[in-house]
């Protein structure tokens, strides 16, 4: 199975959907395609928002979904307490990482930084930080997340998304079906293990 993956490390569902695809891909045949994308973007052209913006589903999400999915998976979560993030930047080191071949490092980084220790990284010098302690260049990464080049992937694979229905984070495809919500992987999971037994 190949499977499209579009996320925002600001995005705690994303969180989770990368720690479950990750442990999906070392269980079955699946090939995750990583997209980063601005989640902000997404919204603006959809005309969605966060849903934290509604005080009881928000309240629901962090102390209780959040938590059980976590557990579920077996992975360790803390809500970020400088959320929302402007993950801009962020986003952009993700297509400088996948262009330097360094991307698994990248993203484990920054999403455990975001969503295990509770790091602000709106600040450079915590990104900077982040990265070294993962044995990666933060200078030359950040250096090319003001190059057009990447600017403008990221760009694509925003408007990539938004025209293929995308309107929050996580979001995944697998051909032409799409999957909103990392609470939608047991669907996937049950169609690898169907094309496993076959």
């Amino acid at each position: 199975m190949e499977l499209d993956f579009y996320f925002d490390f600001g995005s705690p569902a994303s969180y989770l959907a990368y720690k479950r695809l990750r442990q999906l891909e070392s269980k079955y045949d699946l090939t995750v395609h990583w997209l980063p994308m601005l989640l902000g973007g997404v919204f603006k052209a959809t005309g969605n928002v966060s849903p934290v913006t509604v005080a009881a589903k928000g309240n629901y999400m962090v102390n209780q979904d959040f938590p059980r999915f976590a557990k579920r998976y077996s992975v360790p979560m803390q809500f970020n307490p400088y959320f929302p993030i402007n993950t801009l930047n962020l986003m952009r080191g993700a297509v400088a990482a996948q262009d330097e071949g360094v991307f698994d490092r990248y993203a484990d980084a920054v999403f455990d930084a975001m969503w295990q220790e509770q790091l602000d990284l709106g600040q450079v010098d915590v990104v900077v930080k982040t990265l070294q302690n993962a044995g990666l260049d933060a200078m030359a990464l950040l250096e090319l997340t003001q190059s057009d080049a990447i600017k403008q992937t990221l760009i694509a694979n925003t408007n990539q998304a938004i025209d293929r229905g995308v309107f929050g984070a996580p979001t995944m495809f697998v051909g032409d079906e799409m999957y909103f919500g990392q609470d939608r992987l047991d669907f996937i999971e049950a169609d690898l293990k169907a094309d496993r037994g076959s």
